[in-house]
């Protein structure tokens, strides 16, 4: 597995060297990752889903007492994507609870720093997790009107597995494509 502290250079569209470090999320991140999270959802999915259950679907997800419990728990790992010292993006992934398969539960990264490598890092340490526990199959679940997101997926090996429509309370439902790809293992 490559050491969570890793650095990586990358060359940004406008052709400045970037240096980027994938770190563990700790338990003093939380209220920045939310932070974070509502900047990118507010852009993301503005045209997907109403901003009520955009506020619902953070409320529910980010709120720090359940973030808290998902860093300590065995078989779940948050990791925060640092560019030039600033937070850019975060990943969460878990055992699915499926032998062999990890969920890939979130993977944002933020608007003015998509499409520089940042998300195919985010993946690439999943991808370390999901080895590291034995996995062979990495899973997701997308909304179906995230065109941009689908394409990401599908160009980083990930394939439509199946269609769902899962009721999250509210009166608002997670209208999905679950996509699957393998997990590679290490070469000797």
């Amino acid at each position: 597995m490559t050491p969570a502290t890793d650095n990586f250079r990358f060359a940004a569209s406008d052709c400045r060297a970037m240096t980027l470090a994938i770190q563990p999320v700790r338990p003093a991140d939380v209220d920045a990752i939310a932070a974070l999270a509502r900047e990118i959802w507010q852009s993301a999915y503005a045209d997907i889903i109403t901003p009520a259950q955009i506020d619902y679907m953070l409320a529910q997800r980010y709120n720090a007492p359940r973030l808290l419990d998902e860093l300590a728990a065995p078989g779940y790992w948050w990791d925060q994507a640092v560019v030039d010292g600033e937070r850019a993006g975060f990943s969460s992934c878990y055992l699915s609870g499926v032998a062999g398969e990890l969920k890939l539960d979130k993977l944002y990264v933020h608007p003015a720093r998509q499409r520089g490598g940042i998300g195919g890092a985010l993946i690439a340490r999943v991808l370390d997790h999901g080895r590291a526990a034995g996995c062979d199959t990495l899973i997701l679940a997308v909304n179906k009107q995230n065109a941009r997101a689908i394409a990401a997926y599908e160009k980083s090996g990930f394939a439509v597995r199946e269609s769902v429509r899962v009721d999250i309370g509210g009166g608002f439902v997670m209208d999905d494509f679950i996509m699957a790809r393998s997990i590679p293992q290490a070469t000797p």
